[in-house]
């Protein structure tokens, strides 16, 4: 199966290109950028050597849907999606924090619950919880945004203190974030899904106004739960039904990967690739309440390309 890991064109007006874990990100004059959603996949900060078929498409096209549903109540970044796996829009300065928002006592958090810590960026949790229970109100845990390697866990104070964003602007990120996911949470409720915990990018517009950006809800930003037998399975301390990337990072931790220095990256086989497409396919029409409609992939390259000019040219 064609998967997209990387791509060679040059665009019109392109001044830079930025490459990251997953989207590569493209400046074209008029502060113009195209983002483009490859089909690598990564876990613990830490690229797979493998391409996950149509993931780009989905993550594109989940945060595209998304976007469009919380527009509403936060300004974004977006102004269109010529071709399945790409997102086009006004260019910002991002700020240098992501806002990881959890409603749920899950993934990381549980993690660092199970060492007895009690108090994550700066947030305290309450005693008594046990893995996947719902926290009284959703904390906000913000982490910094490294190029390579671990994002970083830091405080709300840190994040003034060390000038990563200004006292005023990081109110409006914090209450843009507790808005979007409290929108979020009825988005996936509508689906039978549970919101369980997600993260928000931000940047300013050169106008000065901050907007969101990157991706929103989906299966790499955010996890989720099934509502149906949530309580039951909670009751009874069994595993939640999950839609997420938290299965991927559970088989890497059972083959012994946490992207640690000296680790080395598991080989994925055929079947486990199949099998991570197949969850992102039905996260995608679970979240959307879409059918999932498989993009050409006999020449993704060429197909993005082409789309993008089409619009360009146009625009």
């Amino acid at each position: 199966m064609n998967t997209l890991l990387a791509s060679s064109f040059s665009l019109p007006g392109q001044q830079s290109k930025y490459v990251g874990k997953v989207r590569e990100v493209i400046s074209l004059k008029n502060d113009l950028l195209v983002m483009i959603a490859t089909d690598k996949l990564s876990a613990f900060d830490v690229v797979m050597t493998k391409g996950i078929p149509y993931k780009g498409q989905i993550l594109n096209q989940i945060a595209t849907h998304m976007m469009e549903a919380t527009k509403d109540i936060v300004p974004n970044w977006l102004e269109a999606s010529p071709d399945p796996s790409v997102a086009i829009g006004k260019r910002c300065e991002p700020f240098k924090v992501e806002m990881v928002i959890r409603g749920y006592l899950s993934g990381h958090a549980a993690r660092e619950y199970k060492l007895d810590k009690r108090i994550l960026c700066g947030v305290e949790m309450p005693d008594g919880m046990i893995e996947n229970d719902r926290f009284p109100t959703p904390i906000i845990t913000p982490a910094t945004k490294a190029e390579e390697g671990h994002d970083e866990d830091i405080s709300r104070e840190e994040i003034i203190k060390q000038g990563f964003v200004s006292e005023a602007d990081y109110i409006v990120l914090e209450n843009y974030t507790k808005a979007l996911f409290e929108r979020g949470t009825q988005l996936a409720a509508d689906k039978g899904l549970i919101l369980v915990d997600t993260k928000y990018e931000f940047g300013k517009t050169p106008h000065g106004t901050i907007v969101l950006i990157d991706e929103i809800h989906t299966p790499d930003s955010s996890r989720y739960f099934y509502q149906e037998g949530y309580v039951e399975r909670q009751a009874k301390g069994e595993e939640q039904k999950q839609l997420s990337k938290e299965f991927v990072r559970q088989w890497l931790i059972a083959q012994g990967f946490q992207g640690l220095e000296g680790q080395q990256i598991p080989e994925m086989s055929d079947a486990f690739i199949q099998e991570v497409s197949d969850r992102y396919i039905e996260l995608y029409e679970h979240i959307t309440g879409k059918e999932f409609q498989k993009a050409d992939v006999s020449t993704i390259e060429t197909r993005i390309e082409s789309n993008i000019l089409s619009y360009l040219e146009k625009r």
